[in-house]
């Protein structure tokens, strides 16, 4: 099995510290508001790996954490520093903790829409902070890091080897790492330093510390998390392109700096989902979420079909006629499905292509056109189910229990269907346009054949 390593920019042999077991950990969401697509892509990246580290005979230890603490950010609207967390939390006259508990549930509700496995572990890091105290100490303690007016920065040249992930070495980076920390900050020793510890003033949301009342910085969250559940060195670390620097780039720093020892073994990274060729923005009212995409008709498995026809490390460009597309060609595999016998058998040419090509990078798009090959040959129907089934199995698209409701037909609509079938024949085309809006407006299908019409649940 191979695959795209950030760290080395090229395809590498994927060989775990501890064979067959995989320690892997994925950046998790800041629970604040709704999740946006473009990150319910980068969790489907780590979804498909997961499920093809285990196709391949690997034994599997997933953790993502959720990031419910607020992190100070700087607003040039504002003219200041802000938590979102809190912010959010303040305006909706609840607590932080009651709000990030809100988006966390919403957030597994839609990471279940799309069939993404429930983590081994899901640390949260309001439930850390000691643990993240009592690191800081520690990088103190060996010169990493120094105190500051109740804050705690990382020296970030103290640590030599800064920037071996995203090229922005200090020498030749310097305003690209001014530009990304808070500009407000005027007690670090340099502007390229990183808080791992804020001071927090108000009690909204803090804690106590050998430095006052504050709270963790974002960086040192997945440090502390990812060492607890999975040891000093970790197999496989996922996350957005657009986290490679600084929060991977910090990651490294830190944790290196405490163990002494390399953090991660590969690091894989999602690109981005655009809108219409354009990168998401609230300003733009281009930023969708699966609710979004329900309202408009669609499910959640249609985007997870869109979303695995383009390889995880090439830009996604979404749009509404390619979401449309995909719902289309799903619908018409949960269509095959429903007719297929009991499954049989092996279609062996198809699943070996299936499995290599998955090793190679998990080039899902190719995957999905070997089982289309696998659908239109000449396999028995019997082998085909079973091989569809089986590579369901990473997929994910629920085939063998979303096909089934295709000839789940109610007799209401079932004497629908006649009824309409009959104003056809009568050639009363507009009466029978009207009941075919209000069959579907109860949910199915109506397929027009030559000698009738057939009718399925619609599920995409």
């Amino acid at each position: 099995m191979q695959l795209y390593n950030t760290f080395s920019r090229q395809l590498e042999e994927f060989s775990p510290i501890a064979p067959p077991k995989v320690t892997m950990y994925s950046c998790g969401p800041t629970v604040y508001r709704d999740i946006h697509i473009g990150n319910l892509r980068t969790y489907l990246t780590t979804d498909i790996a997961r499920r093809v580290l285990k196709l391949s005979g690997f034994d599997v230890t997933s953790v993502m954490n959720i990031t419910d603490v607020g992190h100070f950010r700087y607003s040039s609207e504002l003219n200041k520093t802000i938590d979102p967390i809190v912010e959010e939390a303040r305006a909706l006259g609840i607590t932080p903790l009651e709000l990030s508990q809100r988006y966390t549930e919403k957030f597994l509700k839609d990471t279940e829409r799309l069939n993404v496995l429930p983590q081994d572990e899901m640390p949260k890091a309001s439930e850390h902070i000691q643990e993240m105290i009592e690191v800081i100490q520690v990088l103190i303690e060996k010169g990493y890091a120094y105190q500051a007016e109740g804050n705690v920065y990382f020296n970030v040249e103290k640590f030599p080897d800064y920037g071996k992930l995203s090229g922005n070495t200090l020498d030749k980076m310097d305003e690209l790492l001014k530009a990304v920390r808070i500009s407000v900050e005027t007690d670090k020793k340099d502007s390229a330093d990183f808080a791992l510890w804020k001071k927090a003033e108000d009690r909204v949301m803090s804690w106590e510390s050998p430095w006052g009342m504050g709270v963790p910085g974002w960086h040192i969250e997945c440090s502390v998390m990812a060492m607890k559940y999975l040891g000093v060195s970790l197999d496989l670390h996922l996350g957005g392109e657009d986290l490679i620097f600084p929060h991977h780039e910090d990651e490294i720093a830190q944790s290196e700096s405490l163990t002494g020892q390399p953090f991660v073994g590969k690091w894989l990274h999602t690109s981005f989902l655009l809108v219409d060729d354009v990168k998401m923005s609230r300003s733009k009212k281009n930023v969708f979420t699966l609710k979004d995409l329900a309202e408009k008709g669609y499910s959640a498995m249609a985007f997870k079909y869109l979303t695995y026809q383009t390889h995880y490390r090439s830009k996604m460009n979404f749009t509404w006629e390619a979401l449309d597309a995909a719902a289309t060609a799903l619908g018409k595999m949960y269509e095959i499905a429903s007719q297929l016998p009991s499954p049989a058998g092996y279609a062996n040419k198809y699943e070996v292509e299936f499995e290599r090509v998955l090793g190679q990078d998990l080039n899902v798009p190719r995957a999905l056109a070997i089982v289309w090959e696998m659908l239109r040959s000449d396999e028995k129907p019997e082998a085909k189910a079973a091989a569809l089934y089986r590579m369901d199995d990473v997929l994910g698209f629920n085939i063998l229990e979303l096909s089934k409701k295709l000839v789940e037909v109610p007799e209401n609509i079932l004497r629908m269907v006649a009824e309409r079938n009959a104003l056809r024949d009568q050639k009363k085309f507009h009466l029978a346009d009207q009941m075919r809006m209000k069959i579907e407006k109860l949910g199915y299908v109506v397929e027009d054949k030559k000698l009738n019409a057939r009718v399925f649940k619609k599920i995409v």
